[in-house]
């Protein structure tokens, strides 16, 4: 069954990805009309958040965010069915590092990186920042149910020198790179809800206590990693810039819980910036305080 969904939907992502910008953002603009207006997908989910997150904004105002927000989504959503067939240098024109020689300077400390990340405006082509570092890209992912599109997404990954993990194989993998002083950049989306059998810490985000993941911190204390948080900012549609900001090269000298908490702030930052780029469909608040 997994194969026969695989071989009647993989045709109709090609076509997809091949199609030229201007007519793939009319489709996305279809898709928007569909999935906002017809299908409603988790609309009360997405209006519990901002009107929980933005408390300060009128309901028109967080309306207006609302819609944004999923014109936003299915952008992302198709912008990352095009990563099978875009060239490296239209990514490179659409997702530009502003600061790339910051990744220089780490790459020079002779220690690996864990880069923080949001699910904020477009984490999927952080994946090109891979081309442009001497570091092992590698993301730490939840594995897809269907084999064959997980096959597929690591497939495209590794277009760009980016290698997929899941995240029960995070720790042996970390531990053997280290071991064989093999320099590697560890990506991790840290802004989501973990399971409450697994909070270790609590932490105000957007306002409101949540638990919070602290795994990316754990491990950058327990081997001794370089810690940077990547900003990323859409400039217009279908393009953007992303900035690397450094949190700390000596994550065993900051107090228990400093680093997950100065990445919270900085995404956010983010948020308040331009809030109609965040990921709002998630229950990022399903466990409040």
């Amino acid at each position: 069954m997994q194969f026969l969904v695989f071989i009647l939907t993989f045709p109709f992502l090609w076509i997809i990805s091949i199609l030229p910008f201007r007519v793939f953002y009319w489709f996305s603009d279809f898709i928007y009309l569909i999935v906002y207006y017809i299908i409603g997908y988790r609309k009360k989910t997405v209006k519990y958040n901002l009107a929980l997150a933005l408390p300060h904004l009128s309901a028109e105002e967080r309306l207006v965010i609302e819609k944004k927000s999923y014109h936003h989504l299915c952008d992302m959503f198709l912008e990352m069915i095009k990563t099978m067939t875009i060239s490296a240098d239209e990514m490179n024109k659409r997702f530009v590092v502003t600061n790339i020689e910051l990744v220089k300077e780490y790459e020079n400390k002779g220690k690996s990186t864990v880069l923080l990340a949001s699910h904020y405006a477009s984490w999927e082509w952080l994946l090109s920042i891979n081309q442009k570092t001497k570091f092992k890209g590698i993301g730490v992912y939840k594995k897809i149910a269907n084999k064959y599109f997980d096959k597929l997404i690591r497939d495209i990954r590794s277009k760009y020198n980016a290698e997929l993990v899941e995240t029960k194989k995070a720790i042996p993998l970390m531990a053997e790179n280290q071991k064989n002083e093999i320099l590697s950049m560890y990506g991790l989306a840290s802004d989501q809800s973990p399971k409450l059998n697994r909070a270790f810490h609590w932490d105000k985000f957007m306002g409101v206590e949540v638990p919070v993941h602290t795994g990316a911190e754990m491990l950058a204390k327990k081997y001794d990693l370089n810690v940077l948080f990547v900003k990323v900012k859409k400039v217009k549609r279908g393009f953007y810039e992303a900035t690397f900001v450094p949190i700390t090269d000596n994550p065993r000298s900051i107090p228990d819980f400093e680093i997950t908490n100065t990445f919270l702030r900085e995404v956010e930052k983010q948020i308040m910036e331009s809030p109609e780029y965040y990921f709002w469909t998630h229950k990022r608040w399903k466990h409040k305080r």
